[in-house]
């Protein structure tokens, strides 16, 4: 599939790959203090932002989209950084494609299987008529019965879009995400190893990448570095900013 993505800045080529229900605007902020050293290449990946939808949907076609994408823009190797299913994403591709990766950062997640949790969240996005609400401010009324906190409603919104029409879409293809939403959590499934230096960059106060689960991360990333970033929850790239980028940047360099 071809993905959608933005291409930014000169130098090696750092890929970024964004989480569930979100897109490559996501990374903006943080691309800006990145793009003077590496070319930054923010993709959305399938069924979200302006990539296209498709019923076929986990880690393994994703992780051939990002192969498919380094081939069309001839790129040899690259530095990769995923968000959560990013970051699954990422991971994935590394065991499949350790070639092609120099080093690898996953923020915010683990190799490990992880439950749904997400039944409220879709539950607000879908119970949204997007054929009677006239306005943003309307669907942000009828989510925030379901999601109280307003960030999140703010960050989930940025997925609702207009047609040529003029009439409301969701950019995300929230049918499928919702009948396929266990793919999401699905664990590493690899007898293979990522060798290559490997960054996990949990949250401090997330949840997300557990002491229980350094086991499997040195399974499949031995050569890993574990850190967390403090006052940050698992939208750390939000929350604390400045604090990611100079922890990519030492990483990296």
């Amino acid at each position: 599939m071809k993905l959608n993505f933005r291409k930014k800045g000169s130098g090696e080529p750092l890929i970024i790959l964004h989480g569930l229900f979100g897109s490559a605007d996501n990374w903006f902020s943080i691309a800006k203090e990145l793009e003077r050293e590496f070319t930054l290449y923010l993709v959305d990946q399938r069924n979200h932002g302006d990539s296209p939808h498709s019923d076929e949907w986990n880690y393994k076609v994703m992780a051939g989209d990002l192969a498919e994408l380094m081939e069309d823009e001839g790129i040899e190797t690259a530095y990769l950084m995923g968000h959560s299913m990013g970051g699954k994403t990422v991971m994935n591709f590394a065991l499949r494609y350790p070639e092609k990766v120099k080093k690898l950062i996953v923020a915010d997640i683990a190799p490990r299987y992880y439950p749904i949790h997400h039944q409220t969240i879709l539950e607000g996005l879908s119970s949204i008529n997007l054929h009677e609400i006239k306005s943003r401010k309307e669907a942000d009324d009828q989510l925030a019965k379901y999601v109280p906190e307003a960030g999140i409603r703010q960050f989930l919104l940025k997925s609702l879009g207009r047609n040529s029409a003029g009439d409301f879409i969701w950019k995300i293809n929230l049918s499928v995400i919702m009948d396929k939403i266990e793919n999401v959590g699905e664990a590493l499934d690899s007898e293979g190893t990522f060798d290559k230096p490997t960054l996990f960059m949990g949250g401090a106060n997330s949840n997300y990448i557990q002491e229980k689960d350094k086991k499997d991360i040195d399974r499949f990333f031995p050569n890993n570095h574990l850190i967390y970033i403090k006052n940050a929850g698992h939208w750390l790239h939000a929350e604390q900013p400045q604090a990611v980028v100079d922890t990519v940047k030492a990483f990296l360099r």
